[in-house]
C-alpha cells in the first residue's frame, strides 16, 4: 500500500479490499467484472459495477445470488440511461404520456480506430477488446432501452456484420456492428444497434407508444444529439399535438453539467450514494435489470452462431431458472469456457475473405 495525502493506493487487490471503506467503484476489465463484485458483496461491501456486469450465465448466477445473500447495494453504471434525451423519455413513460410500450431502437456506433491502441494497452492482442465477440458489448445501445420500459427481455435474435478493414487493422477478430432483435415480456420489439468498428459514430433512441412517439437528435443533425427531445405524442384530449423539440432538464441537471457522456456520468454516482444514504426513491439499475439489459447480449451471440435462431432469455429473478446455468461457463475466452468454448464470431475472419 501506498498513500498520497489521505488516499490510499493498492496493487493488491487482497490487500485493497481490507481497507476501511462502504463501497467500491469497480472499473476493471468489462469481462472480469462480477468475480470482482461477487467478492466484494462477500466482504459486505456495495458495488457500483462499469458495464459489462458478466461474462458467462455461470457468473450471472453467481452474481444474482451473492447480492441477495449480502443485502448490499448493487448498481450497475449504465450511463446511456441518465443522458438527458433516454432519461427524459423513460419520465415520460412512467407518466403514461407514451401509452403502453410497443416498439424501441438504440445506437451506440463507436469508430474507435484512431485510439483503439490507447485503450487496448498498445494493440495487445490478449487484451478484452480484441478478444470478445461482437454481441458482448451491448447495454450501451439495449440499456436506456430496457430502462425506459421496465420490461423484461424474453428472447433475443442475434446479426453482425462481417469483420471488416477497420476492425482487423484494430486486431480485433470480431465483427465490427451487432445487431440484436430483442422482444419484450409485452410483446414489445426493440432493434439494438452498436459495433466499435463502424466508419460513422451514432449514439440515438427512439421509443414508440400507443400514445406517440419520441427521440433523441441524430448526431449527425449537429443539434444536441442526446441533450435533445423530440416528442411527438397525444395530448390530454388523445389528440396528435404535433412535434415539440426541447432540451430536458430537472433540479440535477446543472450539477451534472459538464460530467462526461452527457451527464450521465454524474447520474449514476449521484444515484448509488442517495441509495447507499438510504433514499429508496433514488433512481438505480439493479442486478436483475443489469442482467435484462447484458443477457440478451450473450445471448444474441448463441443466436448468431447457429445461425440466427431465436433464443430465450432466462429471468434470474426466479430461483428455479439458476440451476440449468449453474455450470454454463459458454464465451469465447477459452481459458474460462473450456471445452464450453464458443466461436468468436458467426463470420470468417477479413483476412480470410480477402485471400
Amino acid at each position: 500500500r501506498e498513500k498520497y495525502g489521505d488516499i490510499g493506493y493498492y496493487t493488491s487487490f487482497d490487500e485493497f479490499i481490507e481497507h476501511d471503506m462502504d463501497a467500491v467503484v469497480l472499473a476493471n476489465y468489462a469481462t472480469e467484472h462480477a468475480p470482482y463484485a461477487i467478492r466484494c458483496l462477500e466482504k459486505g461491501l456495495h458495488v457500483i459495477s462499469e458495464v459489462l456486469p458478466v461474462q458467462t450465465m455461470k457468473e450471472a448466477v453467481e452474481l444474482v445470488e451473492a447480492v441477495e445473500k449480502s443485502g448490499k447495494i448493487y448498481f450497475y453504471a449504465e450511463n446511456y440511461c441518465y443522458m438527458p434525451a433516454p432519461y427524459e423519455m423513460r419520465k415520460l413513460y412512467k407518466a403514461g404520456k407514451l401509452g403502453e410500450f410497443e416498439y424501441g431502437e438504440g445506437e451506440y456506433m463507436h469508430n474507435c480506430e484512431s485510439f483503439w491502441g490507447a485503450i487496448t494497452n498498445g494493440n495487445d492482442p490478449t487484451h478484452w477488446r480484441n478478444t470478445t465477440h461482437a454481441m458482448y458489448y451491448c447495454t450501451h445501445s439495449l440499456g436506456p432501452l430496457i430502462h425506459i420500459s421496465g420490461l423484461r427481455p424474453v428472447s433475443v435474435v442475434g446479426l453482425e456484420v462481417p469483420q471488416n478493414a477497420i476492425r482487423a487493422r484494430c486486431g480485433a477478430n470480431s465483427g465490427p456492428i451487432a445487431l440484436e432483435m430483442v422482444t419484450l415480456e409485452n410483446g414489445a420489439i426493440l432493434k439494438s444497434l452498436h459495433g466499435g468498428g463502424c466508419a460513422r459514430n451514432s449514439i440515438w433512441y427512439s421509443v414508440y407508444g400507443t400514445k406517440g412517439r419520441c427521440e433523441s437528435a441524430r448526431e449527425d443533425a449537429q443539434n444536441g444529439d442526446v441533450s435533445i427531445i423530440y416528442t411527438n405524442i397525444d395530448n390530454d384530449e388523445g389528440k396528435e399535438a404535433g412535434v415539440n423539440m426541447y432540451k430536458p432538464v430537472d433540479e440535477l441537471s446543472e450539477s451534472a453539467n459538464g460530467a462526461g457522456h452527457g451527464g450521465g456520468d454524474f447520474y449514476t454516482m449521484y444515484n448509488f450514494c442517495e441509495k447507499i444514504l438510504g433514499n429508496e426513491n433514488t433512481d438505480c439499475i439493479d442486478v436483475y435489470e443489469a442482467l435484462d439489459m447484458a443477457l440478451p447480449g450473450l445471448f444474441a451471440h448463441r443466436s448468431a452462431v447457429n445461425g440466427g435462431i431465436t433464443m430465450e432469455i432466462p429471468n434470474l429473478r426466479n430461483k428455479e431458472e439458476r440451476d440449468k446455468y449453474r455450470n454454463d461457463v459458454a464465451c469465447v475466452d477459452p481459458a474460462v469456457a473450456g471445452d464450453q468454448v464458443l466461436p468468436l464470431s458467426s463470420k470468417p475472419l477479413y483476412k480470410d475473405r480477402h485471400n
